[in-house]
């Protein structure tokens, strides 16, 4: 790592430290869009491969940042990741996510779950993220990811990804007793997760609780944000010093809700104005975001513009460039790199003034 004292750029800002520019780095940075992960994928046709071999995922994580020099170097990985390793057998197919081969649906099938063991379970994290840290040095920051509980439990209680939520959603309504218990496990395996990937090298790790916007505001008080709270507040209690950023889809209605979760930073995606936001959170939280995906399909002037209006909304304090949500996968990669050289060109003072 060198005796440099400087910490990455993302680090600092996700520490609450002033900075010249907002650090930037991309959801799904790492994929579809890039013409080497096609390439990769073709000879590993498997997720799990692809981000449970080692070199192969240090090879994809890796791939932006060779091409784009981003702030931030994320984990190529996904949320049901470590599902496996509580007894929850998983596979992700292509295109379509994650599938679950026996989903949860009785008490029975809850109490045969045990605790994550990370060492035994995830050996390969430990390998990917101490390679990135090494390969990146102090030029970016490393950062990990987790599934939040609310998420992860829809997953295993529908067994794949859902339009309306109606499997977990009866549960919740019907029996919330044993959708707790549920969520309960889940959140103390997700903080056993997140502290496993911070001691293997992650600087900074992000919760994704990607369909808790799909609860309504007394629901998701009741069913996401305690068990975020539940996470961040063992991770914080061995690590207190490493941020926690908090991403929820479609998260207008509940953004206030988002800041009481323990987190960091509260990622903001597109359905809310930045200056908005900034409002509605106060000054003292920091955010994320939040420029539209699809922007990047548009001309090099207005992507300049919407980054630009994004940051001076954001201000110069507390803020992380990046997409609402995940780069698209028909995104133009020149689009891609356009995006990380006007960020990085940036410097808040001339665009807030």
């Amino acid at each position: 790592m060198g005796v440099s004292s400087t910490a990455p750029h993302l680090l600092r800002a996700a520490r609450g430290e002033i900075v010249d520019r907002p650090p930037v780095w991309m959801m799904r940075q790492a994929g579809r869009y890039m013409k080497a992960y096609r390439d990769l994928r073709e000879k590993y046709p498997s997720f799990r491969d692809r981000s449970e071999i080692p070199e192969v995922a240090i090879e994809v994580s890796l791939q932006p940042w060779r091409a784009f020099q981003p702030d931030g170097v994320i984990l190529f990985s996904d949320i049901v990741t470590p599902l496996p390793g509580l007894g929850i057998d998983m596979d992700i197919a292509e295109g379509k996510g994650p599938i679950i081969h026996a989903p949860i649906r009785t008490q029975a099938q809850i109490e045969s779950l045990h605790p994550l063991e990370p060492e035994a379970a995830l050996p390969f994290i430990k390998t990917i993220l101490q390679a990135l840290r090494q390969e990146v040095g102090n030029k970016s920051t490393v950062l990990g990811f987790v599934g939040a509980p609310w998420t992860l439990a829809a997953y295993a209680v529908e067994g794949k990804g859902s339009k309306t939520y109606s499997i977990i959603k009866n549960l919740a309504f019907s029996d919330p007793v044993i959708l707790h218990q549920l969520l309960t496990k889940l959140a103390d395996a997700i903080a056993v997760y997140a502290r496993y990937q911070i001691d293997c090298g992650a600087q900074v790790v992000q919760m994704f609780d990607s369909w808790a916007g799909q609860l309504s505001p007394q629901d998701y008080d009741t069913f996401a944000l305690p068990y975020q709270q539940r996470v961040f507040q063992q991770v914080k209690q061995t690590h207190p010093d490493t941020p926690l950023i908090l991403l929820v889809s479609g998260s207008a209605g509940v953004l206030e809700r988002m800041a009481k979760s323990g987190a960091d930073i509260v990622t903001v995606d597109w359905t809310v104005d930045m200056a908005d936001a900034r409002a509605r959170l106060g000054k003292q939280v920091k955010v994320q975001g939040n420029l539209d995906p699809g922007v990047l399909y548009g001309s090099k002037e207005f992507i300049r513009d919407r980054i630009h209006d994004t940051v001076r909304k954001a201000g110069n304090w507390g803020h992380i460039l990046n997409l609402g949500h995940g780069v698209l996968p028909d995104t133009p990669e020149e689009n891609v790199a356009f995006f990380f050289e006007t960020a990085k060109q940036l410097s808040t003072a001339a665009v807030v003034s």
